[in-house]
């Protein structure tokens, strides 16, 4: 019986701890969507199944087409374009946790570096790679859901980078998690500002590009509440304010706050301070009367 052992030597960790892959997609261009312009605070990787197309970032674009990989750094704004006679294919990775640097690289044959105001995008054929056998597994792991399929798809992920490292002169310089919190900063930012405006969702999404379920779970993971939340006990706090130092009526102060009307301002502020507006404006003002 023949038997060979291949020994490891000098193993080392992976070295991407905090990196997390948020989602993966599959899209098909069949002609009736457009994409527009967008960007997200982290990465992703966009492998081209089948078909040709061009890759568009800020003001610049490029072809792409099977076995293409293109790799977009947090912030960048991107999106593709098909060929009507060979429609892309393509999978797509939002990874967190990670950004690339592309210093020693240069544009030649089929990579091609893309150096925008937001940062970098990066495209090289994987034509002699595992990556896509890599990201069928994942797939399939995805469609069945068996047990304990999220950290199988989390180690995918890894080797799939890891095998990007190798054959392509890349590094990881930075956490995209800097980026993220400074987007939600910037949200709680203009929260604070324009707290009387009607705010929804959908506006802080296009305020900071972001998916807006993504950006809600981003901005609860970094103020520890939801972003209507916020919005809602800022309004609150705003209007004990306006309760204690103005002589303004509840209707006036429930509209100066952005709130739909009197009722709801006093069921919220109620629900928050175990108050009505009344009584805690007579409280204040009693307060204020023993202290003369």
């Amino acid at each position: 019986m023949g038997n060979i052992r291949h020994c490891i030597e000098n193993s080392k960790p992976s070295g991407f701890d905090g990196v997390k892959l948020l989602y993966v997609s599959t899209s098909k261009y069949e002609g009736d969507w457009q994409s527009i312009l967008h960007s997200h605070p982290f990465s992703e990787l966009f492998y081209v199944v089948h078909g040709s197309g061009t890759f568009v970032t800020e003001g610049m674009e490029f072809p792409v087409c099977e076995n293409d990989m293109v790799i977009i750094n947090p912030n960048v704004q991107h999106t593709e374009k098909s060929l009507y006679t060979t429609p892309l294919e393509y999978i797509v990775l939002g990874i967190e946790g990670l950004a690339f640097s592309f210093e020693e690289i240069a544009s030649v044959q089929d990579r091609i570096l893309m150096q925008t105001a937001s940062g970098d995008v990066y495209k090289y054929n994987t034509q002699n790679s595992y990556v896509y056998s890599y990201l069928n597994i994942m797939l399939e792991e995805i469609n069945k859901k068996e047990e304990n399929y999220e950290a199988v798809c989390q180690n995918l992920l890894e080797v799939i980078m890891l095998c990007m490292l190798r054959h392509n002169n890349l590094s990881i310089v930075q956490s995209s998690n800097v980026l993220l919190n400074s987007e939600c900063a910037r949200i709680k930012k203009y929260l604070d500002a324009n707290y009387a405006e009607n705010i929804t969702l959908d506006t802080l999404a296009a305020l900071s590009h972001m998916n807006k379920y993504y950006m809600a779970h981003a901005f609860a993971k970094y103020m520890g509440v939801s972003p209507i939340t916020y919005l809602l006990q800022k309004r609150i706090e705003e209007g004990k304010s306006l309760l204690s130092s103005t002589s303004h009526s509840i209707s006036q102060i429930a509209t100066s706050l952005g709130f739909s009307s009197q009722s709801y301002f006093s069921q919220a502020f109620k629900k928050a301070t175990g108050r009505t507006p009344v009584q805690y404006r007579a409280e204040c003002k009693r307060g204020r009367q023993g202290t003369v």
